[in-house]
């Protein structure tokens, strides 16, 4: 949230993993804010006033609790019902510029109550057009000075006349962003720990017959082996042994707060049971029950935050850490011990993956079944498993997203040390809005989501056992150098198709080296293929195998080996497999499961699709990973306040949104140096007319209808007008096309023949700004040929856009067509992004077509929808 109204709040955690909430003051906190000012130690007065009178608590409240109008803020820290720290600032002397303030109490130092006030009122201050924060300190206030300088910022200092002159600009670069996202990792495991690695549980709502959730659960938990006390809560078994714990009447029978409890009660009953888990000051809450109205679900939600609680699900699965033999779900096995963290929102899904990863000796570490992901989420998990030294893989299952962008820049950092794995759920686009320009249509719930996990680092499969597939081969074995396959087999059509499946797959089957094909021929017998694939024929024996696996590894041409093994009975090849050095999948014809593993170490698998794909997906990884994290480039000549005073001039005529006029929208354009064919708006027939002399060359005519968005469709476009008759007869077939409906015409240079490509950017509701490119011209919805990411793009993201569509074939040219101005489209992507990125409003952008040729780029057609938005920080340190 980053433009507070009244009343807005939010929750966020302290380095202790402490809930605070944060929010709005006014004149009903004028009490609380004198009584934390008056509350103060006089060193602490001291420091903030300059001096010891008292009187000034009142004078601070005052002006604290005002109405700010637009130009002051305060925010204020409260632990339950108390107000523990206060942060505001007020109009500096310099535009842009604002003085920042702030109070904590006493008992709440060194707790990260400043530095969490500092970075909410600096994203509310960027929100209104400050720039930069600036205060005054005394020199032996190291605490406050510290917090300024571990804030993240290039914060400057200088000391004047004794008092330290602190400038704070508000920035959010990556080196800010860093800093807050170790903050909050810091913070998020500490909130973690009881619910992930708790030292008691207590299981609410067990019956007394097994069957039911609540009682497998607590069979589990104590058949599991867990080494934490362990208690049940029914009234009507209370004082008796409960599927092995003791049962009490009620929490306040229990001997001490568990660190855990495990709710599974109807549904109207959850928001008190967790009501008086709260009382009870149990810090984490894990709700199996389902069917909760949305009434329930709010008042549940409320008192979690009420009391701080962390809160898994509702409508859950359950945990699991084989760490300290905790399963506390209902699944029907528990997880085996092991590498693997597991997150995931679907309880079915949770399931097969656990009985997956076990029965391959991958193993779990910790498991959570998110349900409804009322408050812990995927973002949770990624930063356990980053802070967890078990967990060497990352296995997710994630159907909705809270905050995308701050799951990207989690993952990404997440995954720069640990595999990251997910299946793409929600493909499809059934249910999609209906879309009004080609880039909307475009931007299906697949395309977003790919864009987010490519982005994010991600290895995104298309179903579970593809899934399970590349998990097999990641968790075993070592990462590939790149791209090139040696394929080896003793049936040799098998290996025809596992070199078929390498080139599905994006892999490359390399010829070998004449070295290693002498060396392969010395082992094989004359009949043998020694080029790539190698046909070892069926005689050959494990050894020789063995040897000829060793052979291609040592090939500095060969980053991978995929070896396939028909089962005869001239020997059994499967003893032959083994440690290489480098990547091993092994196909064995005729397995029954998809894949098993030899020795916990080599995958193998039934098909040879699958274990291309597997190493295909391994590449993919180890691609991503070795490319160093950069910026998005800083791009010459961008204006925001024009753009901005388009936006504005349009929004203030049109409060609810709609399609910009085509000047405005080639304004908007030109605002950020996109390139646009040379264009004239005009109105009268002799208008028109002028326009096209001006214009000096064949020209189009646009005319400009409400509600036609598509114009060739509609016949609202006149091509290749070259002199005044045609200009003037144009004009008037127009005219009497559309009549009274018609609002005007765009005059446009017609632009030399090329590429014809679909550059745009929607504004996602969840995703925020997300760039289109793709396939271009009338046909572009029919070719369905387009790509997407997030914005704004880096450099090295705009390139990889460009090439991910069919259509990048002619625009990197060939030898009957020359390569296609790829600086210039990469150019046109980042300033687009930029575009979308720092403006909100714009809810639809279609450039179609651009025209990309050897000599430019250049969009000929613009289509921009605006409606109104408020900014918003993703990255700003919250609770959901």
């Amino acid at each position: 949230m980053t433009e507070w109204s009244p009343g807005a709040r939010a929750f966020a955690l302290l380095t202790d993993g402490t809930q605070i909430e944060i929010r709005r003051l006014g004149a009903a906190d004028l009490d609380a804010v004198r009584e934390l000012h008056e509350g103060l130690s006089d060193e602490s007065l001291y420091l903030r006033f300059f001096g010891l009178d008292r009187a000034m608590a009142a004078d601070a409240a005052r002006r604290v609790c005002r109405d700010d109008g637009g130009e002051h803020a305060a925010l204020g820290a409260w632990l339950h019902e108390d107000l523990v720290g206060v942060a505001e600032y007020e109009p500096a002397d310099a535009p842009g510029e604002a003085e920042v303030a702030m109070a904590v109490a006493d008992r709440m130092h060194h707790r990260g109550v400043g530095t969490l006030l500092l970075e909410h009122l600096g994203s509310l201050a960027r929100a209104r057009g400050i720039v930069a924060f600036r205060a005054d300190a005394l020199p032996e206030n190291s605490a406050m000075l510290r917090v300024f300088a571990d804030a993240g910022m290039p914060v400057r200092q200088r000391i004047r006349e004794g008092v330290v002159e602190v400038t704070i600009p508000l920035v959010p670069d990556d080196g800010y962003l860093d800093a807050v996202a170790e903050r909050e990792r810091r913070a998020d495991v500490a909130s973690l720990q009881p619910l992930l690695r708790p030292r008691s549980v207590v299981v609410i709502g067990a019956s007394r017959e097994r069957g039911t959730a609540g009682a497998e659960l607590l069979h589990n938990i104590v058949a599991g082996g867990f080494k934490g006390a362990v208690y049940a809560v029914n009234p009507h078994c209370a004082g008796r042994d409960l599927h092995g714990a003791p049962c009490v009447a009620t929490l306040a029978d229990l001997p001490e707060p568990p660190d855990l409890a495990i709710v599974a009660v109807p549904a109207q009953s959850v928001p008190a049971v967790a009501a008086a888990c709260g009382r009870s000051g149990i810090p984490a809450l894990v709700v199996i029950s389902s069917g909760l109205s949305a009434d329930q679900g709010g008042r549940l939600l409320a008192v979690c935050r009420e009391h701080g609680m962390r809160l898994v699900g509702p409508n859950c699965l359950g945990v699991a850490n084989t760490e300290i033999l905790l399963d506390a779900t209902f699944g029907a096995h528990p997880p085996a011990g092991g590498t693997a963290g597991v997150a995931v929102q679907s309880g079915g899904v949770g399931i097969a993956l656990i009985e997956e990863l076990s029965r391959l000796g991958i193993g779990v570490s910790t498991f959570a079944s998110l349900g409804d992901k009322y408050d812990v989420s995927a973002n949770d998990m990624l930063m356990w498993w980053e802070s967890d030294e078990t967990t060497r893989l990352g296995v997710l299952h994630v159907e909705s997203f809270g905050n995308p962008r701050k799951f990207a820049r989690t993952a990404r950092r997440v995954a720069a040390k640990t595999p990251l794995l997910t299946v793409l759920a929600g493909r499809s686009a059934s249910g999609a809005r209906a879309a009004a320009s080609h880039t909307a249509a475009a931007a299906t719930p697949e395309l977003t989501r790919r864009a987010l996990f490519e982005q994010a680092g991600i290895v995104a499969t298309d179903d579970l056992g593809e899934l399970v597939d590349a998990a097999a081969l990641l968790a075993a074995q070592p990462l590939p150098a790149g791209p090139r396959v040696a394929v080896v087999s003793n049936a040799g059509g098998a290996g025809v198709l596992a070199a078929d499946a390498c080139a599905d797959a994006g892999l490359t089957v390399p010829v070998l080296d004449p070295a290693t094909r002498r060396a392969l021929a010395g082992l094989l017998p004359s009949c043998a293929a020694v080029a790539n694939p190698v046909d070892t024929t069926p005689v050959v024996s494990p050894e020789v195998f063995q040897e000829v696996l060793g052979v291609l590894a040592a090939d500095d041409a060969v980053d991978s080996v995929l070896a396939l093994v028909a089962p005869t009975a001239l020997g059994d090849l499967r003893g032959a497999l083994g440690g290489i050095g480098k990547p091993l999948a092994v196909v064995i014809l005729g397995q029954a499961e998809t894949v098993t593993m030899i020795d916990d170490t080599i995958p193998c698998y039934a098909y040879p699709e699958n274990a291309a794909r597997a190493l295909a997906h391994a590449w993919t990884y180890a691609r991503r990973r070795d490319v160093p994290r950069e910026a998005p480039p800083a791009l010459p000549g961008l204006n925001p306040d024009e753009a901005t005073g388009v936006i504005a001039g349009y929004l203030g005529d049109v409060p609810d949104g709609g399609w910009l006029p085509p000047g405005d929208a080639f304004r908007l354009l030109e605002s950020y140096g996109l390139p646009v064919a040379p264009w004239r708006w005009a109105r009268t027939e002799d208008e028109v007319v002028a326009a096209a002399r001006e214009l000096d060359g064949p020209v189009a005519l646009k005319a400009h209808v409400s509600g036609v968005v598509h114009k060739t469709a509609a016949g609202a476009l006149e091509l290749g007008l070259d002199g005044e008759d045609a200009v003037r007869a144009a004009f008037r077939r127009l005219s009497a096309r559309f009549g009274g409906d018609l609002g005007g015409m765009l005059v446009q240079v017609m632009a030399d023949e090329g590429v014809e490509v679909l550059c745009g950017a929607v504004q996602d509701e969840v995703f925020g700004a997300v760039v289109i490119f793709g396939a271009g011209g009338v046909d572009a919805d029919a070719l369905a040929d387009r790509a997407a990411r997030m914005a704004p793009l880096t450099a090295r993201e705009a390139d990889d856009l460009i090439r991910v569509p069919r259509l990048s074939a002619p625009l990197l040219g060939h030898p009957a067509r020359p390569a296609g101005d790829l600086a210039g489209l990469r150019e046109v992507l980042l300033r687009l992004s930029r575009l979308a990125a720092d403006h909100p409003e714009i809810a639809e952008l279609d450039l179609n077509p651009t025209i990309v040729r050897p000599d430019g780029v250049v969009a000929v057609d613009a289509r921009v929808r605006l409606a109104p938005r408020r900014a918003w920080d993703p990255y700003l340190r919250r609770l959901r």
